[in-house]
């Protein structure tokens, strides 16, 4: 259970520039949090320290048992129609302003509260069980008692915690044992930074060489680390240890750190914990998660305002019309209550309960299995979405990288035909077993062309040594690990390394033949076909670098002596060191269009005088003191001269099922695809290519490395010359470009078909998010899969976090959770549009209920000499919005425009929703307009066909404007749903039902009539007709673009 679920990100909003940072010094000053300093923690006493430390828990939750009724009712009431009706129930209390009972005006209000705060209390209910779920995972912590089992809540600065392989760390630690041999371990940073690679981590030197744990609390230590901060690439600190003579004293740096959500791959590991709760690194780069309001909620918000304009208007023009007579300012306030109705409370109460249908919908489709709903008050922003912010690794990708090209220039080696490959190698080992390959080499002269078998030879001998692959080996239940390790036991091998491209490119040598079998700090052992075991001592290694983009090894053949310089990379750096050739640029081209990660492999005979020449001069360069990794990079490069180039090779990471046609999905849908992510610029741009996120007609702009204000502008106006281009930038000239060109930067991006950014930290993925926010006004979908994407995903309109094998914490913090990017394409294309497209019509149905009935109370009014008198009492005006109408409007949530295949394959019809159409101040206002036709027709019909009695105005102009809303329901629904059609006979039966409880308002007998049936029937058609002929010739005409394709 533990590796799966990683710490969560308390509330605590950090930012990355120095501003933002002092703003939050400030903040903690204020909440009476102490600001963050130096610390001395001593090992397996968390009792001794120095000051108050958070302590490790989650914390996703909004509210406390305390502010949660404050909370919610605040978020309610800062609403304007909310804080309206209110003050308009409140206004009842004073007898002058009294138009009918208490209850009218209560109830609904009490109603729509209640819903909301049982769907809170819901939602903080199953946060609290998810934080529960995660605080509560058990750790294993080094006491005086022995090994004891703790909570990760539970865990303190300064106690000794053991984590096994494949475990998550539960906080930032200080590594201090591990029961490794070569003494380190590697740490899957993957869901702290997004890289791939994963990271070597080396012990305390001091604390690695005690013979066991335990005597981690017999020591008297210490570790000074610096006071907590946002950088997780950077640490400094020192250990003492007191009681040795003399003392030891070690300096700390990111080498001896396990931070929190990081992974370990290795080995199990001892560490002391240094920072919990919101001091760990993770969370400090995790931004604070804000009530989200969707953008439909904020435009109903907008014409319930003009509503209200409305009923300050009409309320005026009644009052003015009785020219200001008397207490005309009281009779104001009347109107004002008579004309309420105007703004219909149960709009919101109807439009959360819709939205709690979407998200059941959504949890139900069988076609995007495991979906989950964690925020149920945006699902509308999953139709309007234009800029989709992915993160690459678990995400578009798997993570596992498959080789997949070998190309020695004249010849390639695709995945059909690797078999060639084996039988080259066989035939080297076989042909002359007992003289050692590299012996032949020696012997075959320079000029003369070699064969093919060992050209391929010296390719795959290159690869299987070129690398920082460990093969580890473990007991599989038959043989233990010993007997594994000593036989080179196939079943129990397994390969650890910093990079999954290494571990694909060993596993593939020993596809074909050569198997890596042993190494360690100064050895590699090869097995051939055979059987035989080459031994090879490692005499220098130079490790890959972002900077380099390139590593190099020199190993001694001990059966043969000879001494050769291997070398792998990048082919923009790798071209300027092999010999000249015609062919290393274009075959790059070719594989990199495929999507694949290309390096090129060269070698470089040495004699021992060389050798020895080099390594004198490379060991004097390390131990300068002034430019040291300058001199020790010339020295490098003065071997990396002339070198013979051997290969290339193509591995891909495997995308994750159907990416892309999810990604040429949306893109037809109008959605512009921005990949952030953390890992190296080729790795990202191979991606982004296999994934066709950039299609094989665009160019790719590669932004080049930017430190200052003139480098930024320079290659800012080099890219806006380009057309229709990709832009590929990394986070450093992203930083620049946004501090001195935001705007322009900002313009440019937002034109092009898509945009890579790499090397991103998790802020400035938020940081992204916000400026598209803030420069286009469009809403934004975040997706991500790691801890580093949450800042991401919490900052956009829409987060989705992708549950997989990395771990719960981008789906934990996201507002919804699926299991496959795939999923992503259904989501937006049919909940989206289905969930915009019945809100849209769901409120402008409550608007026109509503209005319906004011423009009915104002006729009523003005025709009788003005008065502040209300048309409808008690029960019936309460009975209209409810049981007499609510079902119908109600199942509005469940129609639809088109089939869910026909979005789907029609992706361009979302384009449409972009616009904004399905709700606009053109479809409100067409509804007023029949709103007043159809009020203004059922009253002055009901006045006109009144023959004696007040009693029966009432009693035909409200079964007629029942009818009317029914029948309107029936004109709304494009696709009928049987739960449609018992809403309709069950709101008409629970009408008919009632009349005989409503004696107080109307005439029973009259009912009965002939005289009524008619009457009630001439005004509804002639409410009704005139719409249904309008709609049939609109459909005939000028039909919408989606009628055509379900026609």
């Amino acid at each position: 259970m533990t590796d799966n679920i990683p710490l969560q990100p308390v509330r605590q909003k950090k930012r990355m520039d120095s501003k933002h940072r002092g703003g939050c010094c400030e903040c903690l000053r204020c909440c009476g949090r102490r600001e963050p300093r130096p610390r001395t923690v001593w090992l397996g006493h968390p009792e001794k320290r120095d000051q108050r430390y958070p302590r490790n828990v989650i914390n996703n939750q909004k509210y406390n048992f305390f502010t949660f009724l404050p909370g919610v009712l605040f978020n309610q009431f800062k609403y304007f129609f909310n804080l309206y009706f209110l003050l308009l129930a409140c206004s009842q209390f004073v007898v002058e302003m009294r138009l009918g009972a208490l209850y009218t005006y209560w109830v609904p209000l009490g109603f729509v509260l209640a819903v909301t705060v049982i769907r809170e209390a819901a939602e903080e209910i199953r946060c609290y069980m998810r934080d529960k779920e995660v605080n509560s995972q058990i750790y294993s912590k080094l006491t005086a008692r022995g090994t004891v089992k703790v909570k990760s809540s539970n865990i303190q600065v300064g106690d000794l915690i053991i984590v096994e392989k494949n475990q998550r760390v539960p906080a930032d630690m200080i590594f201090l044992r591990t029961s490794e041999k070569n003494g380190s371990c590697f740490l899957r940073t993957d869901q702290l930074d997004g890289e791939t690679d994963w990271k070597l981590r080396l012990p305390v030197t001091c604390t690695q060489r005690l013979p066991t744990a335990s005597d981690l609390l017999q020591i008297r230590s210490y570790v000074y680390a610096e006071e907590p901060n946002i950088d997780i690439h950077n640490f400094v600190g020192t250990f003492t240890r007191e009681d040795s003579d003399p003392p030891v004293n070690e300096s700390l740096s990111i080498e001896n750190t396990l931070w929190a959500s990081t992974v370990i791959a290795s080995g199990t590991v001892v560490g002391v914990v240094l920072y919990t709760g919101r001091e760990l690194r993770s969370v400090m780069n995790t931004s604070n998660p804000r009530s989200k309001i969707g953008l439909f909620d904020l435009e109903v918000n907008c014409l319930t305002k003009i509503l209200f304009g409305a009923l300050v208007v009409v309320s005026l023009v009644m009052v003015a019309l009785q020219h200001f007579a008397g207490r005309w300012y009281l009779q104001i306030i009347r109107f004002l209550l008579l004309f309420s109705n105007i703004i219909p409370i149960s709009l919101r109460v109807n439009l959360d309960m819709g939205k709690i249908v979407y998200s059941w919908v959504i949890r139900r489709d069988s076609k995007i299995p495991g979906t989950v709903v964690r925020s149920s008050t945006i699902p509308e922003q999953l139709g309007r979405i234009s800029y989709l912010l992915t993160d690459k690794t678990g995400t578009l990708t798997q993570n596992e990288m498959v080789f997949k090209r070998l190309h020695l220039g004249t010849v390639a080696y695709g995945l059909d035909s690797m078999d060639e490959v084996q039988s080259h190698i066989f035939s080297i080992y076989t042909q002359q077993p007992q003289e050692p390959p590299a012996v032949k080499g020696l012997s075959l002269a320079t000029k003369v062309r070699r064969t093919m078998s060992s050209r391929v030879h010296e390719a795959v001998k290159a690869i299987a040594l070129c690398h920082n692959v460990t093969p580890v080996y473990e007991s599989n239940g038959v043989t233990d690990q010993a007997e594994a390790e000593r036989h080179y036991e196939d079943s129990c091998r397994v390969y650890q390394a910093s990079s999954p491209d290494e571990v694909a490119l060993v596993q593939w040598t020993e596809s074909v033949g050569l198997t890596l079998v042993g190494r360690d700090q100064s050895s590699v052992q090869l097995r051939s076909p055979g059987g035989h075991i080459l031994n090879f001592s490692i005499l220098q290694i130079f490790p890959f670098t972002y900077e380099s983009k390139r590593m190099g090894i020199i190993v001694r053949d001990e059966s043969s002596g000879e001494i050769t310089f291997y070398m792998k990379g990048a082919d923009v750096v790798m071209a300027g060191i092999v010999q000249y050739n015609d062919w290393l640029e274009e075959e790059c081209g070719n594989m990199a269009r495929e999507g694949l990660r290309v390096l090129v492999v060269a070698k470089k005979s040495l004699t021992e005088e060389q050798y020895q020449d080099f390594e004198a001069r490379y060991v004097q360069a390390k131990l300068s003191v002034h430019d040291r990794s300058l001199k020790v990079a010339t020295v490098i490069e003065s071997l990396e001269m002339e070198m013979e180039l051997l290969c290339l090779t193509g591995v891909e990471d495997q995308l994750q099922t159907d990416v892309r046609p999810t990604l040429e999905t949306l893109r037809n849908a109008g959605i512009k695809v921005w990949m952030l992510t953390g890992d190296k610029l080729e790795t990202a741009t191979c991606t982004a290519k296999n994934a066709h996120l950039v299609t094989r007609t665009q160019d790719i702009h590669i932004f080049r490395l930017v430190t200052n204000r003139g480098e930024a502008h320079l290659e800012l106006n080099a890219f806006r010359r380009k057309h229709d281009c990709a832009l590929v930038i990394s986070g450093d000239s992203l930083e620049v470009c946004l501090k001195y060109y935001e705007y322009e930067f900002m313009e440019l991006a937002c034109q092009c078909p898509a945009v890579v950014c790499c090397r991103c930290a998790p802020t400035q993925k938020a940081q992204i998010v916000r400026l598209l926010q803030e420069r286009t006004g469009k809403l934004t979908c975040a997706v991500g899969d790691g801890g580093n994407d949450v800042s991401m995903i919490q900052e956009a309109d829409c987060g989705v976090g992708v549950e997989g094998k990395e771990g719960k914490q981008a789906s934990l913090a996201a507002d919804f959770s699926i299991t496959q990017f795939k999923h992503l394409g259904r989501l937006l294309m049919v909940h989206g549009r289905n969930s915009y497209k019945r809100s849209a019509a769901l409120s402008q149905f409550v608007i026109h209920r509503s209005l319906c009935i004011s423009t009915m109370q104002a006729v009523f009014s003005s025709v009788f000499y003005f008065a502040s008198v209300p048309l409808y009492q008690g029960f019936l005006i309460i009975g209209y919005s409810t049981i007499y109408t609510m079902f119908p409007v109600f199942s509005l949530v469940l129609d639809k425009d088109v089939k869910s295949e026909v979005a789907m394959l029609y992706p361009e019809l979302y384009k449409d929703l972009l616009k904004g159409r399905p709700l606009s101040y053109k479809t409100f206002l067409i509804w007023v307009l029949i709103s007043i036709y159809q009020g203004s027709i059922i009253m002055y019909g009901a006045l006109l066909l009144f023959e004696s009695e007040f009693v029966h105005i009432v009693a035909i102009s409200f079964t007629s404007l029942i009818l009317t809303e029914l029948l309107m329901v029936a004109l709304t629904i494009q696709t009928w749903h049987w739960l449609m059609i018992v809403a309709e006979l069950l709101s008409l039966s629970c009408y008919i039902a009632s009349l005989v409880f409503l004696h107080e308002f109307i005439d029973v007998y009259f009912i009965a009539t002939l005289s009524f049936l008619w009457k009630v029937t001439v005004i509804t058609l002639v409410s009704c007709l005139p719409l249904y002929v309008l709609k049939y010739l609109r459909r005939r005409f000028s039909p919408p673009s989606y009628s055509k394709l379900t026609s």
